[in-house]
């Protein structure tokens, strides 16, 4: 599979729960009448953790990240075109700044390398 990734901001005056809802019941399937070629497109909504050593908690950069999954390269590499562009439809646009801090997107074409495990029934695991 091949992917594209969205790291996201919320606008300051919405709270997670608010980001969350409206990303989910306005946003998603705004964007979903206009996904073409993806086959999948998930959310992952970032709750920081402190930091291990220091035990310091810091806000992350971004609130969200959104994966969009391709069967083909070129399908990816044809959105990535588009979304990296200014040809945005304005209904997408104008619903975004009701959710985000524009300023703050980033985007990033991704290339995958995965480990894959098996546990056996002592819990101890095998790497396939």
């Amino acid at each position: 599979m091949y992917k594209i990734l969205l790291f996201m901001k919320r606008r300051s005056d919405l709270s997670m729960d608010e980001f969350r809802a409206y990303y989910e019941t306005q946003h998603a399937p705004l964007c979903r009448q206009g996904l073409t070629g993806v086959a999948r497109y998930v959310r992952r909504y970032i709750t920081p953790l402190r930091h291990p050593e220091t035990g310091a908690w810091q806000d992350s950069e971004f609130d969200v990240i959104t994966e969009l999954w391709f069967a083909s390269q070129e399908n990816r590499d044809r959105t990535a075109v588009y979304l990296s562009s200014n040809f945005m439809p304005q209904e997408i646009v104008e619903d975004e700044k009701q959710l985000f801090d524009r300023s703050s997107f980033r985007l990033a074409i991704v290339d995958e390398c995965e480990d894959r495990f098996d546990n056996d029934s002592s819990g101890s695991r095998r790497r396939r």
